[in-house]
């Protein structure tokens, strides 16, 4: 069915494709000459007033105020840029669609008609987040995401695609939301409550440490963060196992940093720059978010997450600089630096997975340095890998799933300013901030290939663009669920 047929929506959208080379008039899709026939508007002459090119995302808006002869409802047609049509262009129309349709009740579309299976999941996906809103107001949100979207012209046979599309969108959708939540509610046993509630609904085996039960299990750099806040650490694990796994199906661990609030601790930070924090666990964010949409995806492998929680206050039981703080199976660090706190917690967990969940690949993901952020500016993460095959398939599942990531040296050659003179490393030396972080984790993986996932320079989004909203970006879930939901997601890692 054709979007002008279906009944009920008040806003219809079809497809632009931009001229060709020889620089020939923009076409119409699926769709278009049946509404314009409808509706008795030259649509083609509408772009052409509008100088419309067909660019990825452009929108030109036409007011139907009467409705159709055969949809009293409509109130608004949209005619929506594709570009070349590949997945980030028809993501791109997708968030720009939302948008454009915001407090509207339902829309029809033959956008996604156009495209292949990976642009259909490309289109929604950038539908659901480029219509995420948060607010905790008394009054309604100034923006309503469109309460329906009806994709015209497909076969029904794409069901598993969309569901699949959905879960991913809903990935992004939720890890943005989790690190949206205000820090006066968000704290370590906020976040592992969340865990427990995705752990059931998504059938997943959820185990949390409280701060006894990490006091007795050596946690120690767990503790050392936490311990001047009135919320306590946690520790969070989910269990994935997929439905046909057997005792050689490998296993992935996934390692968040989850800092529900970072003051820098004693190494306080200036004010401005703690405004963002309570978004500083986004890792752990992606981490849960990933978890929840594993079986959606039809992840083939056994994953484990981890959540390092803990909220990096003042006070008088603060870690001190100077302090000497021992991590899960006995390696030390001197602490130079309250505020490289994030790779004390994640060295706990990273330690711990490979002593007791002993996987075959581990990834973390953590808003780790703001060097990142020098380096990369705010459209593209960075990440170090140990494995040239983890390296590759991760650069490109990001690229895929729109969420780039570019991969840094983990060089040896930083590895002298680690030294401290009276434990196993200094968690804050001096030198290039990302890459001296990555040596210092590097230590509590020990020879099990391994990424590390530095988002500091993506954790905000300081605008409003394309499927990005203004804000916590949960920036991650979408590029660890395009590789663990591929077919094969551990081929040649660890050869």
């Amino acid at each position: 069915m054709l979007p002008h047929a279906v009944v009920g929506v008040d806003v219809v959208a079809v497809p632009v494709l931009p001229a060709d080379d020889e620089g020939g008039p923009v076409v119409l899709g699926p769709g278009a000459e049946q509404l314009a026939d409808q509706l008795g508007v030259d649509l083609l002459g509408v772009l052409e007033l509008s100088s419309a090119t067909g660019a990825a995302g452009e929108v030109t808006t036409i007011p139907v105020p009467l409705g159709s002869p055969e949809n009293a409802a409509l109130r608004l047609v949209l005619l929506v840029g594709v570009g070349a049509q590949c997945s980030q262009d028809l993501r791109r129309a997708g968030a720009a669609v939302a948008r454009a349709c915001r407090g509207r009740d339902a829309i029809a579309t033959s956008v996604a008609a156009i495209a292949e299976e990976d642009g259909i999941e490309a289109f929604v996906v950038g539908a659901m987040l480029g219509s995420f809103v948060f607010t905790w107001r008394s009054g309604p949100p100034e923006h309503r995401p469109v309460a329906r979207v009806v994709l015209a012209d497909l076969p029904g046979a794409l069901a598993p695609l969309l569901t699949r599309a959905v879960a991913i969108g809903g990935a992004g959708w939720r890890s943005r939301m989790l690190c949206t939540v205000p820090s006066n509610l968000k704290n370590p046993p906020w976040l592992a409550e969340q865990a427990v509630e995705i752990g059931a609904e998504a059938g997943l085996e959820v185990t949390v440490w409280d701060e006894k039960r990490l006091t007795a299990d050596g946690f120690g750099g767990l503790l050392a963060v936490g311990r001047a806040s009135e919320s306590p650490p946690r520790l969070i694990r989910i269990d994935y196992t997929p439905r046909k796994a057997g005792r050689r199906t490998p296993t992935v661990a996934l390692v968040g940093k989850g800092i529900t609030f970072d003051t820098g601790g004693l190494s306080i930070k200036p004010g401005e720059a703690m405004a963002n924090m309570k978004r500083d666990m986004t890792g752990g964010a992606v981490v849960m978010a990933t978890m929840a949409a594993l079986a959606a995806v039809g992840c083939p492998v056994r994953v484990v997450g981890l959540v390092a929680a803990a909220e990096n206050s003042v006070g008088g039981d603060a870690m001190r600089p100077g302090d000497v703080i021992s991590h899960y199976g006995g390696r030390t660090s001197e602490v130079t630096n309250t505020d490289a706190e994030g790779r004390l917690v994640l060295a706990d967990a990273l330690a711990y997975a490979v002593e007791v969940v002993r996987p075959d690949v581990i990834v973390d993901v953590a808003t780790l340095t703001g060097a990142m952020k020098v380096a990369l500016g705010q459209q593209v993460g960075g990440f170090f890998s140990t494995d040239e095959s983890l390296a590759a398939t991760l650069r490109a599942a990001s690229v895929a799933a729109g969420e780039p990531l570019w991969r840094f040296p983990l060089t040896d050659a930083y590895e002298g300013k680690l030294v401290s003179t009276v434990a196993d490393s200094d968690n804050a030396p001096n030198g290039p901030g990302a890459i001296t972080a990555a040596l210092f984790l590097q230590h509590f993986v020990g020879d099990v290939p391994w990424a590390h996932l530095d988002i500091a320079s993506v954790g905000d989004a300081p605008e409003d663009s394309f499927e990005w909203t203004t804000g916590p970006t949960g920036f991650g879930a979408r590029a660890l669920l395009q590789w663990l939901g591929s077919e094969r997601p551990m081929e040649g890692i660890g050869r």
